[in-house]
């Protein structure tokens, strides 16, 4: 009984540390942000959902090595080509908590979101009125015009 005694302090250090040790690095996912995002769903607060089916703009997020960028609403034609009026809302990332906060910055406004996951394909992301937003990465069409 002794024995087993001694071995539960360890025992339990063994687990917390693997648990901390598998901890995300959210400075992983800042690559996948950039790019050219479609909305595919939003899970309003209450838990309802609205789909979009079609989307007539996408998102384009540039981020530069300072993590501040832009966020723009582009209008999609064919073979990479996207048409957009140029306004464009300044954007700053920050590691908090161990999250990443996008700060976004426009004349009218400043608000804050939470990107919940970033991967190559998915984005998704929770703002102030918890609403979680899913994007998907947006592929242009292609036609051969040849």
């Amino acid at each position: 009984m002794n024995y087993l005694s001694n071995f539960k302090p360890v025992l339990l250090t063994l687990i917390m540390l693997s648990i901390f040790s598998c901890s995300k690095n959210p400075e992983n996912d800042i690559q996948y942000i950039e790019g050219y995002w479609e909305i595919k769903e939003v899970t309003m607060s209450d838990g309802s959902k609205k789909a979009y089916k079609f989307n007539e703009t996408v998102d384009y997020i540039s981020i530069n090595d300072d993590l501040k960028g832009f966020r723009k609403k582009l209008k999609p034609g064919i073979n990479n080509t996207y048409f957009t009026s140029g306004d464009a809302e300044a954007i700053q990332l920050k590691i908090e908590n161990n999250k990443i906060n996008i700060y976004y910055s426009t004349p009218y406004a400043n608000w804050k979101e939470t990107v919940l996951e970033a991967t190559e394909n998915q984005l998704r992301i929770i703002n102030d009125s918890e609403n979680i937003y899913l994007y998907e990465r947006y592929s242009s069409i292609e036609l051969d015009l040849e």
